[in-house]
């Protein structure tokens, strides 16, 4: 993998009220990297969800803190949210996640994986690792605007007569 051009790290506790500031860091970075507004929205939300997930289930109610790195590429912004708490089985939460029941409250949802659903469906790619702790990295790629070279511009092919 390419190295970085950046790194930002950010540690925090494992408090709900600190996930606030981790949507603040993620938008300034990602609005410095020239993202589109609903990349930095849907961004906001899919870290937001990760860093709750590690408030919710990491300590078990201990003190605790998460780590939130952001690595800057020319052409993608991976964020990862570290925790050294309770290690979990993702294949198993992703088996149980299931349809979603529109009758079904939010919390149960949640517990059943909605909230990997969420960050799997708003990010380009979602890693997670396990084993000591649990590290989960997510990937936005920049979608710039570029036009393809090898096509024509409008201007190029218009005749002006």
């Amino acid at each position: 993998m390419d190295q970085s051009k950046e790194l930002v790290e950010l540690t925090i506790p494992a408090k709900a009220e600190y996930v606030g500031v981790v949507r603040l860091a993620v938008s300034g970075i990602a609005n410095r990297m020239g993202f589109h507004y609903d990349d930095i929205e849907d961004m906001k939300l899919a870290l937001a969800e990760a860093c709750t997930n590690a408030v919710d289930h990491a300590y078990s109610g201990r003190e605790g803190q998460i780590a939130v790195s952001f690595f800057v590429h020319d052409d993608r912004l991976e964020m990862k949210v570290k925790d050294e708490g309770n290690s979990f089985d993702i294949a198993a939460v992703k088996q149980r996640s299931g349809p979603i029941e529109n009758d079904m409250p939010l919390t149960a949802m949640r517990e059943r994986g909605l909230g990997l659903h969420l960050m799997e469906t708003l990010m380009d790619r979602v890693d997670i690792d396990g084993d000591r702790g649990v590290v989960v990295t997510l990937t936005k790629f920049i979608d710039r605007d570029e036009v393809d070279h090898v096509v024509d511009s409008p201007t190029e092919t218009q005749s002006h007569g």
